[in-house]
């Protein structure tokens, strides 16, 4: 890997040119009191780096005629490193993490601005650590007010995103090894969860069962709070309470994901809990699925990125025409958006070491994202038909046998060359693989 991190810097200083840019490490997270989370690094660090310690900053300065990656770290620390874990130091920076020079974290100031005084211009994504925020605009008006006598230094900041996310939206080899790892895990914990949800059992025994197979099978953890929705809780688009008891003739929702090598996997899937679905459940549940597959067809090189959501959008408004959820012109119903009281969200997100991961979908008015080989993405639609929703105006009442019914279907999609890999079919989706 530590080639690969050498590569993309190389690619980020070519695009840079006579910039410098700075890149901050993610802060420790405080659970409680002084009991810290597990350390994640912040990605765009690590996606340059594969460093993961707190309390460290990566500077690249292609200008720099022997320093072109800088890493300032914390010291090594016998004392410190008994009770929170072992530090690669100064020295490991430069011999683990392929740094030109590096520095302990506390001459940063000193240090940073002979990496600076030559730059054009400054490459930083301001962030949620303020402090730092300070000390990098501190930097910048010292050189600005010294520039006369130089004739050189930085005359702007600029958001290094601009520059870096374009890259981590399209996925090497290396990343998509990952990621399909962390899909194969997320499938066989969805597979796990399906045979062990019955009436009776409770959300967050549920829940233990698909975390316990994140670990089994090697990956860090979940990628976000695992979603397990009984009932009216699958209308509520992000629910983690998992407390509530599985019911006969309900729907179970379970959206979850894994994290492995720090790239992340995104899965949902509705089924029966007691193993059939009611008339109301299957009519509703086969929509979504026609919506999903139509969807995913559109996930094409070449697309626009919001093909596949305009035609889960149309598919689902003509369904529930159909029902007489709705009523009226198809066209007229999507321009107004009626079906959004049923589908109030968008198909789908970049994947990736994000589980909303960067890159655009829009550049400017008219102008989509357009689909290219190695983005990865979710295809994800949904019904929901949250108890006691007043209807648009201008559209029926709606029948209470429809109530509290929520269904969300989603996969995570790579885009090839010639069309697209699900990551995730493995789990079963169809009607007749659902009912027991």
């Amino acid at each position: 890997m530590q080639i690969e991190y050498k590569q993309r810097r190389e690619r980020l200083m070519a695009k840079i040119g006579n910039g410098t840019a700075i890149f901050r490490s993610a802060p420790m997270a405080v659970m409680h009191n002084d009991v810290e989370y597990a350390y994640r690094q912040d990605s765009d660090f690590y996606y340059l780096t594969g460093f993961n310690e707190a309390e460290a900053v990566a500077v690249l300065a292609p200008h720099h005629e022997e320093h072109k990656f800088v890493l300032f770290v914390q010291p090594k620390d016998r004392e410190k490193e008994v009770w929170s874990g072992y530090r690669c130091g100064v020295e490991g920076a430069k011999e683990l993490y392929g740094a030109d020079e590096a520095y302990p974290i506390s001459e940063l100031n000193e240090k940073l601005p002979q990496y600076l005084e030559k730059a054009e211009r400054i490459y930083y994504r301001f962030g949620r650590d303020r402090h730092f925020n300070d000390t990098i605009i501190k930097h910048w008006q010292q050189l600005l007010r010294t520039y006369p006598k130089r004739g050189t230094g930085p005359v702007a900041i600029e958001d290094i995103a601009h520059v870096l996310h374009p890259m981590r939206l399209v996925k090497s080899e290396t990343e998509l090894s990952l990621m399909r790892k962390a899909a194969d895990i997320a499938v066989a914990a969805h597979i796990r969860a399906m045979d062990f949800a019955k009436p009776g059992v409770y959300e967050y025994q549920v829940q233990a069962e698909i975390e316990h197979t994140f670990k089994l099978y090697g990956a860090s953890g979940p990628a976000y709070p695992s979603i397990v929705a009984s009932g009216a809780n699958a209308c509520v688009l992000h629910y983690i309470e998992n407390n509530r008891q599985l019911q006969p003739q309900e729907l179970l929702l379970i959206d979850a994901g894994c994290a492995y090598g720090y790239y992340n996997s995104d899965i949902t899937r509705t089924f029966p809990v007691d193993g059939k679905f009611t008339g109301e459940q299957k009519a509703l549940y086969e929509i979504v699925l026609t919506a999903q597959k139509q969807a995913l067809e559109q996930v094409q090189p070449g697309n626009a990125y919001n093909l596949h959501h305009d035609t889960a959008v149309r598919v689902i408004t003509e369904g529930l025409v159909d029902l007489g959820i709705l009523q009226g012109d198809i066209d007229t119903l999507i321009g107004e958006e009626k079906y959004k009281p049923f589908y109030m969200h968008r198909t789908g997100h970049w994947l990736g070491l994000d589980v909303h991961d960067v890159g655009v979908y829009q550049h400017g008015e008219d102008k989509p994202q357009i689909l290219q080989a190695g983005q990865v993405l979710t295809v994800e639609p949904g019904i929901y038909i949250v108890p006691n929703t007043e209807p648009a105006e201008g559209q029926p009442p709606i029948h209470p046998r429809w109530s509290g019914i929520g269904i969300r279907i989603e996969d995570d999609v790579l885009v090839t060359a010639t069309g697209n890999e699900v990551l995730t079919a493995g789990v079963p989706k169809e009607i007749a693989d659902l009912e027991g």
